[in-house]
């Protein structure tokens, strides 16, 4: 079994350092039904995309609308969904992109868009687009070491959603040259904790099942998180997935999931105690789906 990456520091040198960065810096996440997945799709998907969402997950969607939700001109279908495994952030421009929106995996609520800014960057992350107002409050998009972009989200009214049955994981694919560095740094912003730090993980977890590879699991008030330490080599589609989903049924999910037009790239596997399998949904977002194994 060959093993993918290299251990530089290890999870108790990790948390040290997140321990002091973490004595500077304010929490400002505020729960995980407010860590929303980012899902550009073409608008003439948008409507299939979001009813096979909710059809699979359960849940609702928020009232659908055109907004300009960038720094500078442009329109966009936007619509929020609201699932017991995850929030979902919906968007189908109808004018071409600004640079960098699109390659922003997820959008963080944070109590105050000032003091997050400041954290962030003490913490170590790049500011790419320097904060902006939209229709209902403030965003800016940030960098992490190995190229992870985030959104970080204010509301000028705070929202209230309900709390999730399952928190859904941000899978984030790094190299070993920046994943202790990623690691260090949101943890620190997040006011995290190392959960798990495997040096040898399952490579099935990243379609490579002889083979292993480090995996860490990072919590926090935004979420879960899981750390994917990778050579780069891997199979399609593992890496296009961003979020891991839990749900209490696998297989019926599944079958919900394709009645509404969603392809099974990868079929049920065992990994790491549950059985997974990974899905593209209507529109082409891609997502890992798992339930606890028996």
């Amino acid at each position: 079994m060959r093993r993918i990456g290299v251990l530089v520091l290890t999870a108790a040198i990790v948390v040290g350092f997140a321990t002091n960065a973490q004595a500077e810096t304010p929490a400002v996440a505020v729960a995980p039904q407010y860590d929303t997945a980012h899902v550009y799709v073409a608008p003439e998907d948008f409507d299939k995309f979001v009813a096979s969402l909710v059809a699979t997950f359960g849940g609702k969607a928020t009232k659908q609308g055109v907004f300009t939700v960038t720094p500078t001109p442009s329109l966009t279908m936007s619509q929020l969904v609201l699932t017991p495994a995850g929030s979902v952030s919906v968007f189908g421009f109808n004018t071409p992109i600004p640079f960098p929106f699109g390659a922003e995996r997820t959008g963080y609520l944070v109590t105050d868009m000032d003091t997050a800014v400041r954290a962030a960057r003490e913490s170590g992350a790049d500011l790419i687009v320097a904060p902006f107002p939209d229709p209902i409050g403030r965003d800016t998009v940030i960098q992490w070491p190995g190229g992870v972009n985030m959104q970080l989200y204010w509301h000028t009214t705070p929202p209230a959603y309900d709390p999730l049955q399952t928190v859904p994981e941000n899978r984030v694919y790094v190299s070993p040259d920046k994943a202790d560095a990623f690691i260090h740094d949101f943890v620190a912003f997040a006011h995290g904790k190392v959960a798990a730090d495997e040096p040898k993980a399952s490579g099935a977890d990243i379609g490579r099942p002889n083979d292993t590879f480090r995996r860490v699991r990072i919590d926090s008030a935004f979420g879960k998180m899981a750390v994917l330490v990778t050579d780069g080599h891997l199979p399609y589609p593992y890496g296009r997935e961003t979020t891991g989903y839990e749900v209490a049924d696998l297989a019926g999910t599944l079958a919900r999931a394709k009645s509404t037009g969603a392809t099974v790239l990868a079929q049920s596997y065992a990994v790491d105690g549950r059985q997974a399998a990974i899905v593209q949904f209507p529109g082409g977002y891609i997502a890992e789906i798992h339930a606890a194994g028996k």
